[in-house]
């Protein structure tokens, strides 16, 4: 019985490490369709396991190595996955310099000592925690308010509203999630609205209508009716309407632009975005390659038609054509290897705030993809975590 269960041991040690170098393959391969963008999503940002799993299997593979030629492929698979599992990690020193370098230029030398030591204690300690990215990030008690109407309109918008576990006056940050203007819900990203609630601040979580059935300007409406009846309501939900930030992801980080950016926007203190689109036309004559999600099909169905069609509606909906000085200091996150929203674009934001005298920080993330965040204690999320925290509490005085 032991001489039949090492054939068995052998094949199984195989497979398991070729999966291991199917998996991590996808941190450097471009996902080609939507359907596989969740692996290129994904591996990444859970690195550190694919790094036990082909460390794990390539000692494995070791046993009978010159014997086995089910050993020798197994050998070579685990130690091919253990090297590209290991480049994120490898990579987030010079990432890390990179990030301190760009929030200092963009927000000063010294903006670390205008966070106070209580904002400072409540906040991550190091860019990246090995043991969160395995055990996940933690986070103490907080109240959550559900089904809240923000309108009277047929077709009602509600939000979710995260506060801190104790009965206070807050800073706020108004979230805005993203899914091409076609999809989602105010009840995404649960996890980091219930990781910044208890650490002291409101999180409104808005909603908005999708495309195709409502097509621009509808959602930008909708995201400024939600923005009037916090600031309107605040005292109620235990916000500071003088400290509120807009956060949006993907799309909702492109509202969360177009919202603060406006000539009669309510006073926002900061905006953080998360892979926004930034110019429509060119994110349609310029698509990503590969384009899994059909760039010029989802601006299609937001914006009724081509750039040709309709010319001053792509420019209106493009948050660039609304920089001008005097607006709220912005942070850019986006990710090195995002094949949907390119970093360039962000790095074009960056560059038109700084040439109006705007307080603005560019952060990139070398390996990550589009939706990043989507992995809470995945490697790029708790980059981007970190210097979120320090940017909110530098910007709203938490």
């Amino acid at each position: 019985m032991f001489d039949l269960l090492k054939p068995v041991r052998r094949w199984l040690t195989l497979i398991i490490s070729g999966v291991g170098l199917f998996l991590s393959s996808w941190i450097l391969i471009s996902a080609p369709t939507l359907s596989l963008l969740t692996l290129g999503v994904a591996a990444p940002e859970v690195s550190p396991w694919l790094l036990v799993l082909n460390a794990g299997f390539f000692l494995l593979s070791l046993i009978n190595l010159r014997r086995y030629w089910q050993q020798k492929f197994a050998f070579g698979a685990s130690l091919l996955g253990l090297l590209i599992s290991a480049l994120p990690l490898a990579n987030l020193p010079p990432t890390q310099m990179q990030m301190e370098a760009a929030m200092r230029q963009g927000l000063g030398e010294n903006y670390l000592s205008q966070i106070s030591v209580d904002a400072k204690s409540k906040m991550r300690s190091r860019p990246f925690i090995l043991a969160d990215a395995f055990l996940g990030i933690r986070h103490s008690d907080n109240r959550h308010l559900t089904g809240i109407n923000v309108n009277s309109a047929a077709i009602p918008l509600n939000m979710e509203i995260y506060q801190p576990a104790k009965v206070g006056k807050y800073p706020a940050i108004i979230a805005i999630y993203g899914g091409a203007w076609e999809r989602g819900s105010p009840a995404e990203n649960a996890e980091f609205n219930q990781y910044m609630a208890a650490r002291g601040y409101v999180i409104f979580a808005i909603d908005y209508r999708h495309a195709p059935k409502y097509r621009f300007p509808t959602q930008l409406d909708d995201v400024r009716t939600a923005i009037d009846f916090i600031h309107t309501h605040a005292a109620e939900y235990e916000a500071d309407p003088g400290r509120m930030a807009l956060l949006g992801r993907s799309s909702g980080a492109h509202l969360a632009m177009l919202a603060a950016f406006q000539p009669d926007a309510l006073p926002i203190r900061a905006v953080i975005d998360y892979y926004g689109p930034i110019d429509l036309k060119a994110g349609y004559y310029e698509p990503p390659h590969p384009d899994p999600i059909d760039s010029r099909a989802v601006l299609t169905a937001f914006l009724g038609g081509s750039p040709v069609e309709f010319p001053s509606l792509y420019h209106s909906a493009s948050p660039i054509n609304y920089v001008k000085p005097g607006l709220p200091p912005t942070l850019l996150i986006y990710g090195g290897r995002d094949h949907v929203v390119q970093a360039r674009f962000g790095k074009q934001m960056f560059n038109r705030l700084n040439q109006f005298g705007n307080k603005a920080v560019f952060l990139e993330i070398p390996w990550a993809e589009h939706a990043f965040d989507a992995v809470f204690s995945g490697v790029s999320n708790q980059l981007a975590l970190y210097y979120t925290e320090q940017f909110l509490a530098w910007a709203l005085g938490n």
